[in-house]
């Protein structure tokens, strides 16, 4: 016993300090918030938008410059490989969460940080969220990552954030996966056991369009389709610094 003690104060303390404090580092390879040169893309040109995997870029008719649907997108840096002047970067902004759809949409001249911010969640819930995890046909890299958030490291439940067994006992549903045929039922009897006020969000690019599996004849094309969405988490899969990031913006816990 005396050397589990001794162990555990030379760990000393392990949890982040996060969002009072700076940020956790981000691995090389993390792809963040894309980024748009506004006036370099050549007329025409559609290469970006010819690499998409999944059709997440567009060309504004206006400008003539991309637009990445975050929602759609798998990161793959595919259209930033092929872009012949560097037009799009993905960069290192991790806060990519949205309460609307729409706003998952991004352009030349975007602003930085796209809104979570929901007062409204914050009165009901404020520092107490309850969460029945669902996943609905996910691969379980989403349902990894938000695992992590309950590790020593990251400790969610600091924030009053928990997950529960029950949906009764829950004050909403975090869903992964594109929401299969099978699960369609599963997750609307879930939804319906949650007791009002409730919310919902959806984790991943699968949650919020389908992701790879966008109009497959097995998939619902994301949770919205099923239930009301309140808060979008794109990413295939997003880091857990991106999901902690909207759930306290979106509760209105000041970072």
């Amino acid at each position: 016993m005396f050397e589990i003690l001794k162990t555990r104060l030379q760990q000393k303390y392990r949890t982040l300090s996060y969002p009072d404090g700076p940020a956790p580092s981000l691995p090389d390879r993390f792809a963040g918030r894309p980024e748009m040169t506004a006036d370099a893309c050549e007329d025409g040109c559609r290469r970006c938008v010819d690499a998409c995997p999944v059709a997440a870029v567009s060309v504004n008719a206006e400008s003539h410059g991309p637009l990445i649907d975050t929602g759609r997108c798998l990161f793959c840096r595919a259209c930033e490989k092929a872009c012949p002047r560097s037009v799009i970067e993905f960069g290192r902004d991790h806060r990519l969460a949205a309460s609307r759809r729409r706003d998952l949409v991004l352009g030349t001249g975007s602003s930085e940080g796209a809104p979570a911010a929901d007062h409204a969640a914050s009165r009901p819930f404020g520092r107490s969220l309850k969460l029945r995890q669902v996943s609905a046909g996910g691969c379980n890299a989403c349902e990894a990552d938000c695992n992590v958030l309950n590790t020593l490291a990251w400790d969610i439940g600091r924030f009053g954030i928990q997950f529960v067994a029950s949906p009764r006992h829950a004050d909403g549903l975090l869903i992964t996966g594109p929401v299969t045929a099978n699960m369609r039922f599963a997750l609307e009897k879930t939804y319906e056991s949650v007791p009002d006020p409730k919310i919902v969000i959806a984790v991943g690019a699968c949650a919020v369009s389908g992701g790879p599996y966008l109009d497959l004849s097995g998939v619902c094309n994301g949770a919205d389709k099923v239930v009301p969405v309140d808060l979008y988490v794109p990413g295939c899969p997003p880091h857990p610094l991106t999901i902690l990031d909207g759930l306290l913006r979106f509760l209105g816990i000041p970072g």
